[in-house]
């Protein structure tokens, strides 16, 4: 709720324009948030700690099998030395989830709500990460303009569920508590930081990926475990070192392998030429029946326009 105000408010001052979408995408896809939210915390809750990295870990595949099969996302084949990109991009993300794994997951403890309570958080944060992206693109609104539309519903489930749940585990009433000054401070300084990262998740996904985002996610769990050991002098091992060191590598390989990617998006589908020539000659020799020179050229001439009306990849890029 403090988001949306704090967004309501920069919207009177004219920093961005509202835009109005869909009431019934705006209401799943805000609820479809919160609900996130909440089974993340209820994973937490009721699994251990290692379990509950477990989870994060295996949000990465899981958005990238949900992608493949109902949204038909595919990388782009381009050949890098023997493999092509899209698998490179894999193993780097394989890479990373070992090392955040080996650095972070130290006890595995299973309980059947618990498992339940993760499968539901892993898919309630996929979809909802995708959706978050796919919305943005398709009906051209900005991060900040779909995260004020769909603010309030957000807050809602939360307002609603929140304090039964609390109240059902805890046995205790949220309002009841008696809150000092202090827990006041920390509460207001939460809500500010929960400003901006709600503002720098919807638009570092809108921007990228899900992938991406979830990749930034597993650096700041690295992160976290490097300035635990420097400021705080938790334990750290060599399991922790190779960990993080494992994940950085990982992370570096898919900033790369994802930014040569996108370069050869952007610079189009060019096909190479030695595939150019492969197929211009597979596609000209067959008809060229005639022994006559003079019809031989013509119909050279014309099985050339003909190849490059009919291939899309010259079509599309045609001035």
């Amino acid at each position: 709720m403090v988001t949306y105000c704090t967004l309501y408010v920069a919207q009177r001052l004219n920093f961005f324009e509202s835009k109005p979408i869909d009431m019934k995408t705006v209401v799943v896809f805000g609820i479809l948030n919160g609900l996130s939210i909440g089974f993340l915390n209820l994973s937490l809750g009721f699994n251990s700690i290692g379990f509950y990295q477990m989870t994060k870990l295996a949000i990465i595949p899981f958005t990238v099998l949900v992608e493949t099969i109902f949204l038909n996302k595919q990388f782009r084949y381009i050949l890098c030395l023997n493999f092509s990109c899209s698998q490179k991009i894999k193993f780097s993300l394989f890479l990373l989830l070992v090392g955040v794994g080996i650095a972070s997951v130290t006890d595995l403890q299973l309980n059947l709500l618990g498992t339940v309570l993760s499968l539901l958080a892993i898919v309630t944060t996929c979809v909802g990460q995708i959706l978050t992206n796919t919305i943005q693109k398709r009906l051209n609104v900005s991060s900040t303009q779909l995260l004020y539309q769909s603010a309030p519903f957000q807050a809602a489930i939360l307002f609603v569920t929140g304090p039964m749940m609390d109240q059902y585990l805890t046995k205790k009433n949220v309002f009841a508590y008696n809150y000092s000054p202090i827990v006041l401070g920390f509460i207001i300084l939460s809500c500010v930081i929960a400003v901006f990262v709600n503002f720098s998740t919807f638009l570092v996904i809108g921007k990228t990926s899900p992938v991406t985002y979830q990749v930034l996610g597993h650096l700041k769990t690295c992160l976290v475990l490097g300035f635990g050991y420097t400021l705080l002098h938790d334990p750290f091992t060599s399991r922790n070192i190779l960990g993080i060191l494992v994940a950085i590598l990982g992370m570096v390989l898919y900033s790369y392998y994802s930014t040569h990617e996108n370069k050869k998006k952007q610079s189009g589908d060019l096909l190479p030429a030695s595939q150019v020539l492969l197929l211009f000659l597979f596609q000209l020799f067959p008809r060229t029946t005639s022994s006559s020179s003079s019809s031989f050229l013509n119909q050279f001439i014309n099985q050339i326009f003909d190849f490059f009306k009919k291939n899309p990849f010259w079509r599309k890029h045609q001035k």
